[in-house]
């Protein structure tokens, strides 16, 4: 048996004019490991600068490795998290996460992403996302989508107002001794701007629906289809 129909997310793949978002292969871990080595933020020491890209730059990838092993180990309907490679005409400029927790009951999903720095300013931060949320909300049944940015992260909430998220509040993070306020965004399928190009979306079946607890919907459906 195949190892999509095993694990039905790795048969998951979102096209959006030139970019592909799917699951990372085992035989794309060198190309990851030179996504996060490559540089992303401007000032590596800025408070929106992830901690797990400086962890990298200090001590290196394993962690991050790992973490992309665990993501694919503990998919369930109850919580979940989809850690997509975004691949631009064939080469890895970034990630995108689509995450979940009692989806089957909140319909509610989360998502966090980065490109390479050398990628900022083409739309690609945008496109990935609009990705993502189409598929939340026309292949999974979602009713909101959320997300959140450190203060001082600019490009990314000039993402999320692109994409027609509003503001839901802030919140004071602890991470590593520091006090860092983040910006909650949410976008419903009402306010959402799509792209102007259709997304194409492949391999969304049953199987994959039931494992994110989306089986209920009728949103997805087998097969092949454009969003």
């Amino acid at each position: 048996m195949a190892l999509d129909q095993l694990f039905p997310p790795l048969g998951l793949t979102l096209t959006l004019g030139s970019l592909s978002l799917r699951l990372l292969r085992d035989a794309d871990l060198d190309a990851y490991v030179e996504l996060i080595t490559a540089d992303v933020f401007v000032d590596p020491d800025a408070d929106h600068a992830f901690a797990w890209w400086r962890e990298v730059r200090d001590v290196g990838p394993l962690s991050s490795l790992q973490h992309q092993w665990r993501a694919r180990a503990s998919v369930s309907p109850q919580a979940w998290e989809l850690v997509l490679g975004v691949f631009d005409s064939g080469s890895l400029v970034g990630m995108q996460d689509l995450r979940a927790v009692d989806f089957g009951t909140r319909h509610t999903v989360d998502s966090g992403s980065f490109v390479r720095l050398d990628q900022a300013g083409r739309g690609v931060g945008t496109l990935m996302r609009q990705a993502v949320v189409a598929f939340a909300f026309d292949h999974l049944g979602a009713v909101r989508a959320e997300t959140s940015a450190i203060e001082g992260n600019a490009a990314s909430l000039r993402v999320s107002e692109k994409v027609g998220y509003r503001p839901n509040g802030t919140r004071l993070l602890a991470e590593g001794g520091r006090a860092l306020l983040a910006h909650d965004m949410v976008v419903t399928p009402e306010s959402f701007v799509r792209a102007d190009e259709p997304l194409r979306v492949d391999g969304v079946t049953p199987a994959l629906l039931a494992l994110l607890g989306a089986g209920g919907s009728d949103a997805g459906q087998e097969g092949d289809q454009e969003a």
